[in-house]
């Protein structure tokens, strides 16, 4: 099968589980409020679920995929386990890795909110609001791109593909960043370190943490004015990211911004303070999810 005749269908059209089309599309549906009460709750944004995915020869397969929702796209990164034999879901579990954190039974929820509806009729709908921007990132995969000789491997990966809500974090367009190196979007600082944490999505299987910080105001278009690196904010985010064998996917998440640092007398950046963070509630990224099965409540299989 191409890329193109896979475009062409439905999202749901390989999935072989005996769950219904709904069921998926439920999972990305904005949380509903049950009460008068603000949800404290960020809203869920990153989920792994387990499917039988089928194959060009319509033979399931068991794919592990990591689902990123940004703003109103949902982008995939699906790792498949050739070996193991075909066990029907007929239901949809999923984990949320961030927000409530909860192992959620998709297919129960959608019955019982359906079975609600019908007892009391359409009420007016109120959604979760998420506490942070998040926009989500697909890079070159590093051993794709040309060599040093041609001067792009300093800058890194270039960006494939970015979320709209890309403008809520940073002050960046969408069509501006379209094969834009992504590491000059990055806080000089924490370039060496972003590129190091790049460089091991690539050769990993496993869903891996990072946080840094991006220039709140990226010199992107040639002619516009460059603001000063010492008076440009960082803002601070955290990522969780996985690797395909063709690209790279950054979830990222505005956490605070700060000050940008002061240069030392040796030329090192010296510590800035964080002038804006919303602590309230707020849990890493690396503590909400384990590598370990056993805690994680997920399966037998992790990366």
């Amino acid at each position: 099968m191409t890329p193109e005749f896979i475009i062409a269908q439905g999202g749901t059209h390989y999935i072989a589980d005996s769950f219904t089309n709904t069921d998926y599309s439920h999972t990305f549906a904005d949380k509903q409020l049950d009460s008068d009460d603000e949800d404290s709750e960020d809203q869920p944004s990153v989920f792994m679920m387990w499917l039988y995915i089928k194959n060009a020869n319509d033979v399931p397969v068991l794919n592990r995929i990591l689902s990123f929702k940004a703003g109103s796209c949902v982008v995939c990164v699906n790792t498949a386990y050739l070996d193991a034999p075909f066990n029907d879901h007929h239901e949809l579990k999923v984990q949320a890795l961030d927000g409530a954190m909860q192992l959620i039974n998709v297919t129960q929820e959608r019955k019982t909110e359906s079975e609600q509806q019908a007892r009391h009729g359409s009420r007016p709908r109120r959604y979760a609001q998420s506490k942070y921007p998040k926009t989500a990132f697909v890079l070159e995969h590093p051993t794709l791109i040309e060599t040093e000789e041609t001067g792009r491997r300093g800058e890194g990966p270039l960006i494939v593909f970015v979320t709209g809500s890309v403008g809520e974090i940073i002050d960046a367009d969408t069509s501006d960043l379209n094969s834009y190196p992504f590491l000059k979007l990055v806080a000089p600082e924490d370039i060496s370190r972003v590129s190091l944490y790049i460089e091991r999505l690539a050769q990993s299987p496993n869903v891996l943490f990072e946080k840094f910080s991006l220039l709140q105001r990226p010199h992107i278009i040639d002619g516009d004015i460059r603001v000063a690196d010492a008076r440009n904010t960082r803002i601070i985010v955290e990522s969780l990211g996985a690797a395909a064998q063709d690209g790279v996917l950054l979830l990222l998440r505005k956490v605070g911004e700060k000050q940008p640092p002061t240069m030392g007398t040796t030329g090192n950046y010296l510590h800035a303070k964080v002038c804006s963070e919303d602590g309230r509630g707020y849990v890493s990224l690396a503590e909400l999810i384990s590598s370990d099965c056993e805690t994680t409540d997920i399966g037998d299989i992790w990366s």
